[in-house]
């Protein structure tokens, strides 16, 4: 069995899971409402406070849909209560970011600065003018615009400069060295 996907998924009060057909889940939570369809392959069963995902044969596509089925519906419970959140950090001289409506505007050393549009159901919050954090009840959505925004300008090994997550290290390559 899959380690991950035997484990329960616990359901925390305020939030509902509903399963339709074709393996539709609709979780409802304080944060608000996400919906997926899953694997039909999959048998998705609620008990009690619970969410048990099965496996109907040890196939190994059963085998690899079975973890990220049960990760999924898990993410989206932790989605609508707590919410995901990235932060990305600008570093370099004259590199800054800023805000207008919805409208994230990046000087990042082009001849022209980068303008982009926050998606609808993501929260793009600016402190300072080089840390970006994205919120968001879809991880897979939040990870994606954080990428996106990180792919303007990605950090380079040399001085460091660019756009980096805020727990990302970047490894450090030592420059050229002049003769004597």
């Amino acid at each position: 069995m899959s380690r991950i996907g035997r484990m329960p998924i616990a359901v925390p009060a305020g939030v509902t899971v509903d399963i339709a057909e074709n393996n539709q889940v609709t979780v409802k939570g304080p944060k608000g409402e996400l919906v997926r369809v899953l694997p039909a392959e999959m048998n998705i069963a609620k008990e009690g406070e619970t969410v048990v995902v099965t496996r109907p044969n040890d196939l190994k596509k059963m085998k690899s849909l079975h973890g990220l089925t049960r990760t999924l519906i898990a993410n989206m419970i932790t989605g609508v209560t707590v919410g995901y959140e990235k932060v990305l950090e600008i570093n370099g001289v004259g590199y800054r970011a800023q805000k207008q409506g919805k409208t994230l505007i990046l000087s990042l050393g082009y001849s022209h600065p980068v303008e982009m549009e926050d998606p609808a159901d993501l929260e793009v919050i600016l402190e300072g003018q080089n840390k970006i954090t994205v919120k968001g009840i879809d991880k897979e959505k939040v990870g994606q615009y954080a990428a996106e925004i990180r792919e303007k300008r990605r950090p380079e090994p040399y001085k460091g400069k660019g756009i980096k997550y805020a727990d990302e290290v970047i490894r450090r390559k030592v420059g050229k060295t002049g003769k004597k």
